[in-house]
């Protein structure tokens, strides 16, 4: 008899004590709006469809916690003040996708389950109307949700979308009704560029499909083909100035090294940004650099002390990759998931190189977010629901996935109102044993791997290619995806199976273009048949499904003969594996839908990139003033000066911002985000060890970044040379050498359009940064840029990030507190040359090898870079980690000055350096003297904390019951027994959305155990099957299992996992019936 099916809607609240977010929220929009909100609750909704699982066991397993929940299938809402919001249909929903994962595990048959979720928010009942509309539109971002009507339970039809058109009078338009038509279609390609398609449609004798100009719209993007940065620069003026001639200078150093490693390329923006990384190529200064013919991450050679669990030591050699990615344009207009997807897609790009992405930092730039709701811009987000919302929104991608973050920094300036910088930069590493590139040829397999594909994304690529106006939150809806990290995790998984990444040829992720420009990009001809392509729904055309640029999806290429065995390494991987098509010798990109070729195109119109754009640059004088003085402060006593700069913005605590992330999972974190006893002293460098499995290693990673907004705001070219030496700076102050850093830029610049003045901006900052790079030969290997950072009639900042990599031995890292009292306190200083504004590099570069040195003899205990705040932010916060004060005696320092790239030192001895300032002493109080004036640093740590509370909390406000509970366990040194034993077997449940099992199964086998991390499966019940009874059989012979970490929305908690746990053997045996 067939089981009969229900729709059923359940809500589930958590119960007082627990109800943390619904506090949250109702402090937020009291705060924010002003308006009087009481006892606030927030449900979240469950709309659950065909069920025939067993109700109960869902409700107690899946949806709630008895704990913490209550779950109930009413809920009167009659004369309640409230409303309810949803997902806009095709958004991916993570706890839909969750709980539909949880019903199919727990349940014995095959269930064809949907669910979607909503929140309900019940206000107190006194509220207005004008109140609660007010509520409803600071919550409700459209581009994202809408209201629900909650009379309603059924699912929404599926919205089918008409044939591909073919625009049959396209090659006969005159250019009236080509602009008309560019208009119309919301094209990001330029007039020039549309009259060039039409130009070779009229030469091959066609018109072209809807598809194939949304494909050439998207492949020829500023975002996918940095059409401004190739742009050909054919005139430079240059004033008549000192700084004119200057500027001459270095443009003719340019040309002189294009003449030698770039002569056939025009001179361009991206020539200068790549021309230093030729040059020492050539020099023989860059010989570690990995080249091949795909362009997934920087990438370089490292060799890797490694030694075994049994002591035996051996030197490994291993691809370092690295990635900066921007998610400007979607985060400005959806946070959560702009944000989320900006991480995804950085960790897809070394993944695609086949490396495991184990380390993130998190660079951001945003409007003030303590301004009101009220000084909003029209057709804005608040910067205090964007700042927000993009952090939860990585934080959430990150933790998820199981990547360390442990460098966050958001910086603030007023430009960034016209549209938010969101970067985020990883690193990655794989044994080069296990990274194959090979040419494909005709007859390989073209192989999506990974998740499946929706509307949601289509047009990304475009958008972010356009600057924004006041419609930008009404129209952008589509572009932006929510990002499914438990899904890219398989894909992380996968990859570090060397037995599959050595089948693959070629590999490309699924970023901006989808399929048009991941699989596009692999090889000269490929044929495609989009039918074969893996949907979320039905309903798609073929021109959403060529270039819907849906998440976590992977193109590889492997050969004909290996693509039954890789396929099988990603069936065991808990993934889909599709072979959507084939490399062909046709030199054309083939797309076919239906039985009907709806793209094909000739592989050399597409490497046009479309009309080459031309341009004059006219550079200008900036103002000569001294910029570092600007950050100095007025006040009268030295208290209130004090103060004042430790709570300005980009000095104050950033703390409940950095806790958001996870900084230790993966357990290689060298250096925590606050160092000290006390975790309070800022950390400047992420450093993590080499993810490497059944050994250990002293071999590690360093990231950090260098910008300053208000400096390149004055002068672009000094703001790129100092984000370099900045970014150096940093690496040097955490004991990591310069000299072996390889370098990435983001550069985010307004919409340039025509205008000969705005184009010298960039061209100054990358004259700026190829001077910096020559002169400490190190180069830039890798870069992003985004350039359409205009709002209307206000623009970004002119911002040229520089991260800057590299390896390093842990044994010589230092952290930033002060370690000791009595022990020295000097600044080595960059001297600044008042006249040019810039410094001696030789003498910097000594500054560098001085700080080194003394690192490495165990000489300098801490340092930190002085900064925007100073020397008095760098006393300050090397002081909070251990709670040391200093005693300064020294009348002739500034305290408040910006010193970029001088760095504050602590040393165990006095020193006898040409640029190294005695200042003074540690002290074993925690208080600050300056040449006999007494600093509060108690004081001063609580306004430095309490600047951003309101935005970004480091401790929960809400009473929570506490208990006296005496502690038990033992502090003393765990020891190892001498009688060796056979090794206990461990089992390692791997469950989708865990994160920590490598980590667990390192520490098992480390300390005498033999670990397995067992998969469970739940693509089909078949595969579920296999895999409990897999691990019931594991189970059997082992002695002892273990749950690893996970954090997720809903689903996989490891409540639910032990609940599994208990069932298994009756599933098994129900099964087997």
């Amino acid at each position: 008899m067939e089981e009969r099916m229900s729709d059923l809607r359940f809500f589930v609240e958590k119960k007082k004590g627990f109800n943390l977010d619904a506090k949250r929220l109702e402090k937020q929009l009291r705060e924010e709006l002003g308006i009087d909100i009481k006892d606030l609750r927030l449900i979240n909704c469950y709309d659950i469809f065909n069920l025939s699982a067993d109700k109960e066991n869902i409700k107690k397993m899946i949806l709630s916690e008895p704990v913490t929940d209550s779950i109930t299938e009413e809920l009167d809402l009659k004369g309640k003040k409230y409303f309810a919001v949803e997902f806009l249909p095709g958004q991916f929903d993570q706890r839909a996708d969750s709980a539909i994962q949880c019903i199919d595990i727990v349940s014995t048959a095959k269930q064809n389950v949907d669910v979607l979720t909503s929140k309900i928010i019940i206000l107190n009942d006194e509220l207005s109307d004008e109140e609660l509309n007010r509520i409803k539109k600071f919550y409700i971002n459209p581009i994202e949700m809408r209201e629900k009507d909650l009379s309603v339970l059924k699912k929404e039809e599926i919205l089918f979308n008409s044939e591909v058109i073919t625009y049959d009078n396209f090659t006969s338009l005159d250019d009236a009704e080509i602009e008309k038509m560019r208009t119309d279609l919301g094209l990001s390609m330029s007039f020039e560029d549309l009259k060039f398609v039409q130009d070779h449609y009229k030469e091959i004798g066609r018109n072209p499909t809807e598809t194939e100009i949304k494909v050439l719209d998207t492949y020829w993007s500023d975002h996918c083909r940095h059409t401004t940065f190739e742009t050909k620069i054919n005139k430079v003026t240059f004033p008549n100035s000192e700084f004119g001639k200057q500027m001459e200078k270095e443009f003719n150093e340019y040309l002189k090294l294009k003449e030698d490693v770039s002569k056939k390329r025009a001179v361009s923006l991206m020539d200068m940004a790549t021309i230093v990384a030729k040059y020492l190529k050539k020099e023989g200064k860059l010989d570690n650099l990995e080249v091949s013919e795909e362009n997934n991450a920087c990438s370089v050679y490292v060799d890797v002390e490694v030694e075994d669990f049994e002591g035996k030591k051996a030197i490994e050699k291993w691809l370092l990759m690295f990635k900066n990615e921007t998610h400007n344009h979607p985060t400005e207009i959806e946070p959560f998931g702009g944000a989320s997807t900006c991480l995804g897609g950085a960790i897809r790009d070394p993944l695609s190189g086949r490396a495991y992405v184990y380390q993130a930092i998190r660079v951001t730039g945003s409007g003030n977010p303590l301004e009101t709701v009220e000084e909003t811009l029209k057709g804005k987000l608040p910067q205090k629901k964007i700042t927000t919302g993009a952090a939860s929104g990585y934080a959430s991608y990150g933790n998820q996935i199981g990547i360390a973050t442990s460098l966050v920094s958001e910086i603030y300036h007023d430009g960034y109102k016209a549209k938010r910088m969101e970067v985020g930069a990883v690193v990655a590493a794989a044994p080069v044993e296990n990274v194959v590139r090979k040419s494909p040829v005709p007859s390989d397999s073209i192989i999506i791997i990974g998740g499946k594909t929706g509307r949601d994304g289509c047009g990304g690529a475009t958008g972010s290619s356009k600057e924004h106006n006041d419609n930008s939150l009404l129209l952008c809806g589509a572009e932006v995806q929510k990002g499914n990290a438990p899904e890219e995790r398989k894909i992380q998984r996968l990859f570090r199976n060397a037995e599959a990444t050595k089948l693959i040829k070629k590999c490309n992720d699924f970023g901006a273009g989808g399929v048009s420009v991941a699989i596009g990009e692999l090889a000269d001809g490929v044929e495609v048949n989009l039918d074969l392509v893996p949907v979320k729904y039905e309903g798609l055309n073929g021109t959403e499904l060529a270039i819907s640029e849906s998440q976590e999806r992977m193109a590889v290429i492997v050969s004909k003969e290996d693509t039954e065995k890789f396929l099988k390494y990603v069936d065991e991987e808990n993934l889909l594996g599709t072979v959507v098509g084939y490399v062909t010798d046709k030199n054309r990109l083939t797309l076919n839908w239906k039985g009907k070729a709806i793209v094909d195109i000739s592989r050399d119109f597409l490497n046009t990139n479309g009309v080459q754009q031309n341009i004059d640059i006219e550079v200008r004088d900036y103002e000569n003033e001294n910029v570092f003085e600007k950050f100095k402060t007025s006040d009268s006593s030295l208290e209130k000066k004090w103060l004042h700069n430790i709570k300005k913005l980009n000095v104050a605590s950033q703390k409940g911002l950095v806790e958001m992330f996870d900084s230790s999972v993966g357990a290689g974190t060298i250096l925590a985000p606050f160092g000290g006893k006390y975790q309070m002293s800022p950390t400047d460098v992420s450093i993590m060890k080499f993810p490497i499995l059944d050994k250990n290693t002293g071999t590690a990673s360093a990231i950090t970044w260098g910008f300053n907004p208000y400096i390149s705001e004055w002068s672009t070219y000094h703001g790129a040379i100092y984000a370099v030496v900045e970014s150096l700076a940093k690496l040097v102050a955490a004991g990591v050498d310069y000299k072996t850093a390889r370098l990435s830029f983001q550069e985010y610049f307004e919409k340039l359009g025509k205008d000969s003045y705005k184009w010298s901006k960039p061209f100054l900052a990358l004259l700026g940064a190829m001077k910096a790079q020559k002169d400490f030969d190190v180069a830039a290997i890798g870069g992003k840029d985004s350039m359409s950072g205009t709002f209307n009639d206000i623009s970004v900042p002119p911002t040229l990030i520089s991260f800057a990599v590299s390896p390093v031995n842990i044994n010589n890292v230092i952290s930033t507190e002060f370690k000791k009292a009595k022990n020295k306190i000097y600044l080595v200083e960059n001297k600044i040359n008042e006249k040019d504004f810039l410094f001696d590099s030789q003498e910097l570069k000594e500054n560098f090898d001085f700080v080194l040195k003394n690192i490495k003899d165990k000489k300098i205990v801490s340092a930190m870079v002085i900064k925007m705040g100073g020397l008095a932010e760098a006393l300050s916060k090397m002081s909070f980690g251990n709670r040391l004060g200093f005693e300064i005696n020294n009348k002739d320092v500034d305290l408040f000055s910006l010193k970029p790239a001088s760095i504050l030192i602590e040393i165990t001895e006095e020193l006898s350096y040409k640029n190294a300032i005695y200042l003074g002493e540690v002290s074993d109080k925690f208080e600050g003297k300056v040449n006999g004036e007494n600093i509060n640093l108690e004081n001063v740590e609580s306004v430095w904390l309490n600047k951003l509370k309101p935005i970004f909390p480091y401790k929960l406000e809400e009473e929570v019951e506490t208990y006296d509970i005496k502690n038990k366990i033992s502090e003393k040194k765990s020891y190892k027994s001498s009688i060796t034993i056979a090794k206990p077997r461990v089992v390692i449940a791997a469950f989708p959305g865990t994160n920590s099992e490598y980590d667990m199964y390192n520490r098992f086998n480390e300390n005498g155990g033999e670990a397995k991390i067992t998969l469970l499966r739940n693509l089909t019940q078949k595969h579920l099957i296999e895999s409990v009874d897999e691990m019931c059989k594991d189970l059997r012979n082992s002695q002892i299992f273990v749950l690893p970490g996970a954090d997720l929305v809903l689903g996989m908690s490891q409540m639910v996992q032990v609940n599994l746990w208990q069932q298994f053997y009756k599933i098994q045996n129900l099964w087997m019936k």
